[in-house]
């Protein structure tokens, strides 16, 4: 039995809202299990109430879970380590991640992540892990370019002060 293409599409479709329907039906069908009607429940009861839309504008999120990054490390570090190609940045999370790379007059290629974890100009928001083709570096590496980051950071700090 041959369909015409308005026949065609006309079943593309009714598969279509067939399929989708099954995916909105699934949880109160038996399809989904009680756990995960539970834990759709406890995200619903996550989300804040909101009755207008300048609601959207506020910012309603807790300090305390929130994840802020100190500028001038994420700036120094991106200066410090710029021959360094950058594979993935999230400045919310405050991770930066680099590809390897040779610095300039050296002949070892690196690599290196880069957490920084508070908004303090800290050392102990800064967290750098340097790799080689061959594995980890020393320490002693891996303190040289966090003190280089911090000290350029405080650099930046400086500079922007002075406005």
């Amino acid at each position: 039995m041959a369909l015409s293409s308005f026949g065609k599409a006309a079943l593309m479709v009714l598969m279509t809202m067939a399929l989708a329907s099954c995916g909105r039906l699934g949880g109160s069908l038996g399809g989904g299990s009680e756990a995960a009607d539970a834990q759709r429940a406890a995200l619903e009861a996550q989300e804040p109430e909101r009755e207008t839309i300048w609601d959207l504008f506020q910012n309603v999120d807790d300090p305390n879970v929130t994840v802020e990054v100190n500028r001038y490390i994420w700036n120094a570090a991106l200066e410090v380590l710029d021959f360094l190609p950058i594979e993935a940045a999230d400045p919310f999370s405050g991770v930066i991640d680099f590809g390897f790379g040779t610095p300039p007059g050296g002949g070892t290629a690196y690599r290196a992540t880069v957490y920084v974890s508070d908004p303090a100009l800290d050392a102990r928001a800064l967290r750098v892990a340097l790799a080689t083709r061959g594995g980890p570096v020393s320490r002693e590496t891996t303190r040289q370019v966090e003190d280089a980051i911090l000290t350029r950071a405080r650099q930046l700090r400086i500079r922007d002060s002075g406005l």
